[in-house]
Parts: C-alpha cells; structure tokens; sequence
C-alpha cells in the first residue's frame, strides 16, 4: 500500500495550491481519504477528510471556506486545493487513510500515510 502526495511548494500569502494524493495497493475507492498537516514545531492537525464516494467533505474550522477537497476515484487520486493561503497553512501536508475504513479528526487514528509534501506560505 502507497500513498504519495505532491503538488507541494512556496506560495505567496493569499495565494492558492492544490494537492494531490495518488494511492496504490488499495481499493482506494473503499476508504475515506483525510489531509493531516504538521507545521513546524506542532503536532499534527487533521485537515479533511472525504467519503469513500466523495459525497461527504469535511473540514478543520481554520481551513473551512478555504480549502476543498475531492477526489477522483478512476486516477485513485485525491485532491486539496488550497486558497487565501497563510502562514499558519505553512506545514507539512500528509495524505492518510484508516484501513478500519472511517475518519477521524485524530491523526492518530491513521495507519496508512504518505510521506508528505510541503507548504511553505511566505512573501
């Protein structure tokens, strides 16, 4: 099982980025699929997450109205675009899943990660 994230990068504040999560080995269509960001220093935070079937979104509040995700199961890749960046979106950005087939907004309740791409949000 592989998760590989990119779409990484510098941006200006305000503006936009999207990642992308590509996963092999799984039936990557079975899982809810999360973002989870380390900024530097801090723990992991969750970011959001999407249903299997990319019906249902959810969103840490810091990033609600900012951020989408989605996902396209046909290229087992997951999508989160990024806008009206900021500093405190400087991070790095992991792609998770929980085999036990739900979400959590605990990154602890994550087994399956990528090794991350990074955001940096900087003039």
């Amino acid at each position: 099982v592989q998760l590989v994230e990119s779409g990484g990068g510098l941006a200006q504040p305000g503006g936009s980025l999207t990642l992308s999560c590509t996963g092999s080995g799984i039936t990557f269509s079975s899982y809810y699929t999360s973002w989870i960001r380390r900024p530097p220093g801090k723990v992991a935070e969750w970011v959001s997450s999407i249903h299997s079937s990319g019906t249902n979104t959810y969103y840490t509040d810091s990033v609600k109205g900012r951020f989408t995700i989605s996902r396209d199961n046909a290229k087992n890749t997951v999508h989160l675009h990024m806008s009206s960046l900021g500093s405190d979106d400087t991070a790095r950005y992991y792609c998770a899943i929980d085999s036990g087939g739900s979400w959590s907004r605990d990154p602890t309740g994550y087994d399956i990660w990528g090794l991350g791409t990074e955001v940096t949000v900087a003039s």
